[in-house]
């Protein structure tokens, strides 16, 4: 299967691959999505994926990723190299990698899915939130420029570093958050969206410290068929740490369509000073 969106948005042209061989492409960073140092790690995991889902090999819909970040990602070309080293009955295995200047960046695999219908519960429940249009929506800094790509409307735990704060007793933050320009979701979009929450040590301690993160996995809900139709859809998105300490933490988010239907949960380590 391959990805169908149209090259005309941001995201599309952000996560844009050419195709240099059987498992190889070739992308450039975008400088609409960069981040303190090197691009944003949301855009750097969906053109991860999307080297998956652009392989005429591909069998199946993404039921995860995992991202390693092994090192900074450079402005500039980038080539990925994606081999599906097992394909079963249900699953297919892909480990993927980024390189530039002959060294890897960073690492990924992927499981796509045939997804049968079975027995089926949602433990987890959203958080109770006034609707999208109740929020203001955020004025987010201009630097790191990603931020621009995004909607946000905070429901709780803001920006952390704005002049005023003194940090917080608690790490969670619960936003409506949609592209801009509005774009339909899809897998892509959606594990870029799983990425788009500050630092959790940022909003504890009040203010920038440097940080990024080590290892980034997203498990998803949804099927490719079952996304909201929607093409400017809000999605409810909560994040919270867990485990502060010895220069690292990590963090866990979920993500959920408007009406409550889970659309993914992801988790992630992140380094830290301060």
């Amino acid at each position: 299967m391959g990805s169908t969106t149209a090259l005309e948005h941001p995201f599309d042209l952000a996560t844009d691959l050419t195709p240099a061989g059987e498992g190889r492409f070739l992308g450039r960073t975008s400088p609409g999505y960069s981040n303190m140092v090197g691009p944003f790690g949301g855009i750097t995991a969906a053109t991860m994926l999307r080297a998956v889902l652009d392989d005429p090999r591909c069998s199946g819909s993404p039921l995860s990723i995992t991202v390693n970040y092994a090192g900074p990602v450079a402005d500039g070309e980038f080539t990925i190299d994606a081999d599906p080293v097992r394909t079963n009955n249900t699953t297919q295995h892909w480990v993927v990698t980024m390189s530039q200047h002959d060294a890897v960046v960073t690492t990924a695999t992927v499981v796509c899915a045939l997804r049968r219908d079975t027995w089926s519960d949602t433990e987890i429940t959203p958080p109770a939130v006034p609707a999208p249009e109740a929020v203001e929506a955020a004025v987010t800094p201009e630097f790191p420029a990603w931020l621009g790509n995004y909607e946000m409307r905070f429901v709780e735990g803001g920006v952390p570093f704005e002049a005023d704060s003194d940090g917080s007793p608690t790490s969670t933050t619960t936003l409506w958050v949609r592209d801009t320009p509005a774009r339909t979701l899809d897998h892509l979009s959606l594990t870029a969206m799983c990425d788009i929450f500050f630092p959790r040590v940022m909003l504890r301690l009040g203010r920038m410290v440097p940080a990024g993160t080590v290892s980034f996995t997203v498990y998803f809900h949804t099927d490719a068929g079952q996304f909201p139709s929607d093409p400017t859809p809000y999605v409810l998105a909560t994040a919270r740490g867990q485990h502060f300490g010895n220069g690292f933490f990590d963090q866990s988010a979920q993500l959920w369509t408007a009406d409550g239907t889970p659309l993914a949960t992801s988790h992630q380590v992140v380094y830290f000073k301060g």
